[in-house]
């Protein structure tokens, strides 16, 4: 018997703001299904100010909710390599990207390693995760803070603006 048999609950955030990032974004979940599993559930896309960084092009972003069999390890593996595919580089922290792909929650693990945080640590501080999230998960509750994701927007202070992106 595995550790991690199906299915698992894993939230996973998108972020680019280099190149055709639409398109990345729509190849890059194709990507996705088929190394880690179905998407059950996936926010619009939004148009977000960037955030660390302020001297970079908008982001867009999106969140979406994956079900899976994979270990938390190894869906890390599998979208760092979706990420690499796409020509990520990882030269400036916060930096301009073609493509960011992050663990927000994997069911209601907490875990930390060298390699991998479970929830992801600055979920609570990015109104670009929080907006996307509150539309597809809104009571979810964060295993650490024990708040539900619109609960944790209400406290967050972030005031980066975040705008849904017009349909193509």
């Amino acid at each position: 018997m595995t550790p991690f048999p199906p299915p698992h609950q894993v939230v996973l955030s998108l972020g680019g703001n280099v190149g055709q990032v639409l398109d990345t974004f729509a190849r890059s979940k194709e990507m996705l299904v088929n190394t880690i599993g179905p998407i059950i559930q996936s926010s619009r896309l939004y148009f977000t100010e960037p955030w660390g960084e302020p001297d970079q092009p908008h982001f867009f972003n999106q969140v979406i909710l994956i079900e899976t069999g994979l270990s938390p390890l190894q869906v890390l593996q599998a979208c760092q390599q979706i990420e690499t595919d796409f020509d990520r580089k990882r030269s400036v922290r916060w930096g301009p990207r073609t493509l960011d792909i992050d663990i927000l929650f994997y069911d209601h693990l907490v875990l930390e390693t060298e390699e991998l945080t479970i929830p992801h640590p600055r979920i609570h501080e990015r109104n670009f995760i929080l907006v996307p999230l509150m539309e597809i998960i809104p009571d979810w509750v964060h295993p650490v803070y024990d708040l539900s994701i619109e609960e944790l927007y209400v406290q967050c202070e972030d005031f980066n603006e975040v705008m849904i992106a017009e349909e193509e």
